[in-house]
């Protein structure tokens, strides 16, 4: 049997003025009623970790930090991108807990999930996913987008759990194997099953959010799907020398049945089919380059072990032994 774990629960901000002090008296409740229902420990804490905003969120923080020593947050230099946010706070508290669950601040996952997450850990499970049971709220392309996405990463051979975003519990143990993980291009929802270790899910149906607006457009919700598939597989690099082979083949064909014709005096003057046959191989050669382009954009920075998050306040001092 586990002993009673210390919890930090992770909660990564972007500009959320609007909800935060919404928000972060339900964190603080709920891990009131964890405590005092024996499930952790009085010692446990809410990290928020203002990504680089630009309103009132770090003020915000400083306030509820202030008010309540159970509120700690850090503030990284500038926006550097939600796994890369998730990804600090993980990294910062590592040596302090037993386990984490980070959660968007935004109050559409379930703050009561966490209850049956301490109990899955308890049970003997080293990293518990918070699962979507389905998708009513979403707008009918954003449902499709995302499970055409996850199919996809599936299909070019990463391990994914489908329907799951950011809502986890990790344990300490997990985080140190994690802090090995050196790449800066981080896909967090696939870095995790790579870890390996015993894990499970639990299921809940995502709400509305709280206020405000969502600040993932959709453009990088796209950016974020392609580190997905770059930092976790080569398929598409596979993929693309298997095409090559295949018009290379076909090209081949073409030029044995343009001599056979030519020999045989059929051959007819003409621009259509030779224009439809470059442009092809030239789409093709252009799809195939930028693929490439995009693995060695990739490689280009991991050469630069730039770092992948700097902290520049904290709103505590940071103990000596870390």
């Amino acid at each position: 049997m586990r002993k009673t774990p210390v919890l930090y629960v992770i909660v990564p901000c972007y500009n959320e003025e609007k909800v935060l002090s919404q928000t972060a008296p339900l964190f603080l409740e709920k891990l009131d009623k964890l405590t005092k229902s024996g499930k952790i420990l009085p010692q446990s804490r809410v990290l928020f970790v203002d990504d680089g905003s630009s309103d009132n969120t770090w003020q915000i923080i400083c306030a509820l930090a202030k008010r309540d020593e159970r509120c700690i947050g850090i503030s990284q230099s500038r926006n550097r991108g939600h796994q890369n946010a998730v990804l600090a706070g993980l990294m910062e508290v590592k040596d302090w807990c037993d386990i984490t669950i980070s959660i968007d601040c935004d109050g559409q996952d379930d703050i009561d999930v966490m209850d049956e997450m301490v109990e899955k850990y308890m049970a003997g499970f080293e990293v518990v996913y918070g699962v979507r049971s389905r998708r009513k709220k979403d707008g009918l392309f954003k449902r499709a987008s995302a499970q055409f996405f996850y199919r996809l990463l599936r299909w070019m051979g990463a391990e994914v759990v489908y329907n799951h975003a950011d809502y986890r519990l990790i344990s300490a143990k997990v985080l140190k194997e994690l802090a090995e993980f050196k790449e800066v291009n981080i896909y967090l929802r696939g870095m995790v099953p790579l870890a390996g270790f015993k894990s499970t899910s639990v299921y809940y149906e995502r709400r509305e959010r709280v206020a405000g607006k969502s600040h993932y457009s959709f453009s990088k919700m796209l950016g974020l799907a392609l580190d997905g598939i770059t930092s976790l597989t080569i398929r598409p690099i596979r993929l693309i020398s298997a095409a090559g082979t295949a018009v290379s083949l076909l090209s081949f064909l073409m030029i044995i049945w343009v001599v056979v014709q030519f020999f045989m005096g059929k051959t007819v003057h003409g621009w259509a089919s030779t224009c439809a046959i470059i442009c092809f191989v030239c789409g093709i050669q252009l799809i195939c380059t930028g693929v490439i382009g995009e693995y060695v954009g990739k490689i280009y920075l991991e050469t630069k072990h730039r770092p992948r998050y700097i902290i520049s306040d904290r709103t505590y001092e940071v103990p000596e032994e870390k």
